[in-house]
């Protein structure tokens, strides 16, 4: 059976039961007490029993009456609910925001932003799903997240890019190697060096295989893991040296390497922020947005061997002390 009821019926049939009668809930509705009356009798007519006893003092719910009115409350609490977080949505201070990132930058960039995030918008939930780089920007072009904060090379045509950070690469060995001693290291030392790499499919394989190719570089006997812990463990265990960006180096410190920028060539990632422009931008992810543009111009904190972007992709200083290329000192813990 069908029963064509409005949420205003609902909430007359309700604020009738709590008054105990039509006078009472008719003031509490702002209506006059014959419209009310007809709204119940209307209600009654559609569900097709009595709702409620007449005597002449009150108003008595029948027992179809106290069922429909659990039901009726139930109906009620769901819309509001639903509307109090529309109203939120609409806002900006409710909805889902979801984001695809790498491994490091979910556990090293995004966090303190998450924080400030949090703080002032605590009824938005967040998904943070992290991925290899080849995966990021298929879930954002197939629409299942709203942005991503990954490593881009060549600007995707269909994507809209924003940049955020940069981090360059530098070799990380186990105390004891002989690369403790220097002061600086080069591309050119690594030729013939046992090497562990990462696998294909990382956004660091690409970048160390490029720095290696414009070097003229070939390593020694060569180990490719897809873990950073497992590059890091390798490492230690003194199965070879590594190449890794600055955001990943908090990541290994559990391993007690040390670390030293190389350069002849330079290399570095480009980390930025990517959405579809194609697809709606609700405000909750506008505000997430905004929130890691705000954290890229003030210039917070970031690891060593890490620096922020302008808006124009030129340096920014971060707020973090770091040490100066070439002194060796252990990568800063995680």
């Amino acid at each position: 059976m069908r029963m064509d009821l409005t949420v205003q019926q609902l909430r007359a049939v309700v604020e009738v039961a709590d008054a105990g009668g039509f006078t009472t809930a008719a003031q509490r509705l702002h209506l006059a007490q014959s419209s009310l009356s007809r709204t119940v009798a209307e209600v009654e007519r559609k569900v097709g029993v009595a709702l409620f006893e007449r005597t002449t003092r009150r108003l008595v719910p029948t027992a179809e009456g106290v069922e429909f009115t659990r039901i009726a409350r139930e109906v009620l609490a769901s819309f509001d609910a639903g509307l109090r977080h529309f109203t939120g949505f609409l806002a900006g201070t409710r909805g889902h925001v979801r984001v695809a990132t790498l491994p490091s930058l979910a556990a090293i960039l995004l966090p303190p932003v998450i924080a400030r995030y949090r703080r002032e918008l605590p009824d938005v939930e967040l998904s943070i799903e992290d991925c290899l780089s080849e995966e990021v920007l298929a879930r954002v072009r197939a629409g299942a997240v709203d942005l991503a904060v990954t490593v881009v090379g060549e600007p995707p045509d269909d994507l809209e890019v924003q940049p955020l950070a940069a981090d360059e690469c530098c070799c990380v060995f186990p105390p004891g190697h002989p690369f403790a001693d220097a002061e600086n290291l080069s591309w050119q030392r690594i030729q013939g060096e046992p090497f562990i790499a990462f696998s294909p499919g990382s956004s660091i394989r690409p970048l160390v295989d490029h720095a290696l190719a414009e070097a003229g570089v070939a390593p020694g006997h060569t180990i490719e893991a897809r873990n950073i812990a497992a590059v890091a463990g390798l490492a230690a265990a003194g199965l070879g040296v590594s190449a890794i960006p600055g955001l990943v180096l908090p990541l290994v410190a559990f391993a007690g390497l040390r670390s030293l920028p190389l350069d002849g060539p330079r290399a570095e990632r480009t980390i930025a922020l990517v959405r579809d422009p194609s697809r709606p931008r609700p405000r909750a992810v506008a505000a997430f947005t905004e929130a890691l543009l705000q954290a890229r111009d003030r210039g917070d904190g970031l690891p060593a061997h890490t620096r922020w972007l302008t808006r124009r992709g030129s340096d920014r200083p971060s707020t973090a002390a770091r040490p100066a290329s070439g002194s060796g000192r252990r990568t800063p813990p995680a």
